[in-house]
């Protein structure tokens, strides 16, 4: 089951969200709200599977708010102005809803949050395969083909061998989180590596495949411990 929740500074609005998920079986809407404090105070302290965020909320725009959120939680957008569309995905939106929203679109945006849901948790169980969003798609990345990920202010940069990289918006706690700690190590506060492609430890600095890259001072006592 889906766990949701609904932010919108319409009433009318949030009633339309309450009514689509009453008529569907694989979601439920846990809470509604008008205000955004009271809906950071709920997601800080509850667990939740995806946001439906209205964009144009009163005094903070929804994507900042969803920017500046401590935990990693699934969003689908809903907004009155399609100009936000490519906004909103540049942000790993997993889908944009345009008002007045129909059943039948609020309909494939549950299915699409549904079937992300179960890739990642396939993934993760079986420790085979990244799952992330960027540049519209999901990447279903397998684990044994990443060379190293980088950091790059607000995205990751996921080094592919023989493909080019994956540059998704997202953080490296995000990313980590995602990957088997028996698989992948942070080294460094914008680089995570394959602990099985480290050829050489040295005092400052790893050799990955012929790679050199650094070791932060705040990870060396976990990457001496790994090993």
């Amino acid at each position: 089951m889906i766990k949701a929740i609904a932010i919108d500074d319409e009433p009318l609005a949030l009633e339309v969200i309450e009514t689509y998920c009453s008529q569907l079986k694989n979601i439920s809407l846990e809470r509604t709200f008008t205000n955004l404090d009271n809906a950071k105070r709920y997601i800080n302290k509850f667990d939740i599977d995806v946001i439906f965020l209205d964009i144009e909320m009163p005094k903070t725009n929804g994507i900042d708010f969803y920017n500046n959120l401590n935990k990693s939680i699934k969003v689908i957008f809903t907004t009155a102005h399609s100009k936000y569309a490519v906004e909103g995905f540049r942000v790993n939106a997993v889908d944009y809803l345009l008002k007045p929203i129909s059943l039948n679109h609020f309909k494939e945006a549950v299915g699409r949050i549904s079937r992300t849901i179960h890739l990642e948790s396939k993934s993760i169980k079986e420790n085979t395969h990244l799952n992330i969003r960027a540049n519209y798609k999901l990447y279903n990345i397998d684990l044994k083909s990443i060379e190293y990920i980088e950091a790059m202010d607000d995205y990751v940069k996921i080094h592919i061998e023989n493909e080019s990289p994956v540059v998704a918006r997202s953080t490296m706690k995000n990313v980590i989180n995602k990957l088997p700690d028996s698989q992948f190590i942070r080294i460094h506060k914008s680089y995570i590596v394959p602990i099985n492609k480290i050829k050489t430890v040295q005092s400052q600095t790893i050799n990955l495949m012929g790679i050199e890259i650094p070791i932060g001072n705040a990870y060396k006592k976990n990457l001496e411990n790994h090993f």
